[in-house]
């Protein structure tokens, strides 16, 4: 007589991630980030009221893979949109979820006014240090010493400046209430990084102000580097010029380990 074995399911895909394949490259980072932001928003219930607004870049196409609401907003102008939609609708969660060339260099005067302004919106900022999309250009956070296809030299501070830390910039801000920098190359920091977005969601749940969660992440195609190489270069070089961390927290909130 056979026996009956009952299996008990523990792992799939979250309600808020659609079954499409991405068409992200190997090794890139935003199929993390959007499986990270779709659990946090199954966890806290808030798949049927949010409202995303995706990138210009390389994730300009998250809304077929996110499975809530989302609006595409012009390069740059995702905060600017974000805001429209929260006051007009307040009970809805909005976020925004952008690139560095879309947050840090387009949309910068956007990205500034909606943090100081304090407006209620969750950011999460996806920074790979070049522009993806368009062929590996400079970014306002390539490294320095970094290749770009506009900087075949590395990039030269005398030359093209130094990297933007936008995250601190941003921190400084009245409306900011938190701001965290977390990695995408190892699954310690990967869950360092889904708490950080679950806890800046929270904050826009209690209505405290701006929250930013910023993620350190690998783009291999354009770093010329292999998956491995790429990721491990996040967490032995990249951190040197953005390191990871909790940058404001005026929350009040108690972490739990």
């Amino acid at each position: 007589m056979s026996e009956q074995i009952e299996y008990t399911k523990i792992f799939g895909r979250p309600e808020s991630l659609k079954e499409t394949p991405t068409h992200y490259c190997p090794g890139c980072g935003h199929s993390v980030a959007h499986r990270l932001v779709a659990e946090c928003l199954d966890e806290l219930g808030l798949r049927e009221k949010t409202i995303g607004v995706p990138p210009v870049g390389c994730a300009v196409l998250a809304y077929n893979y996110f499975n809530f609401d989302m609006v595409e907003a012009p390069h740059g102008r995702a905060l600017a949109v974000a805001t429209g939609i929260k006051r007009v609708h307040p009970d809805k969660f909005v976020l925004t979820y952008q690139g560095d060339g879309d947050l840090a260099a387009i949309g910068t005067a956007e990205t500034i006014h909606a943090a100081n302004r304090g407006e209620r919106i969750s950011t999460i900022f996806i920074n790979n240090a070049i522009y993806g999309m368009t062929g590996g250009q400079m970014a306002p956070t390539t490294i320095l010493g970094q290749n770009a296809t506009t900087a075949p030299g590395g990039r030269d501070p005398r030359l093209h400046g130094s990297p933007i830390d936008i995250s601190r910039m941003l921190a400084v801000s009245n409306g900011v209430v938190f701001v965290e920098r977390c990695a995408l190359d190892s699954v310690k920091e990967i869950r360092k990084a889904k708490k950080a977005i679950k806890k800046a969601f929270q904050c826009q749940l209690d209505d405290l102000g701006f929250a930013l969660v910023e993620l350190l992440s690998p783009c291999p195609t354009n770093w010329k580097m292999t998956p491995k190489a790429a990721w491990d270069w996040v967490a032995e070089e990249m951190v040197k010029t953005y390191p990871l961390g909790v940058i404001k927290d005026i929350t009040g909130y108690e972490d739990k380990k």
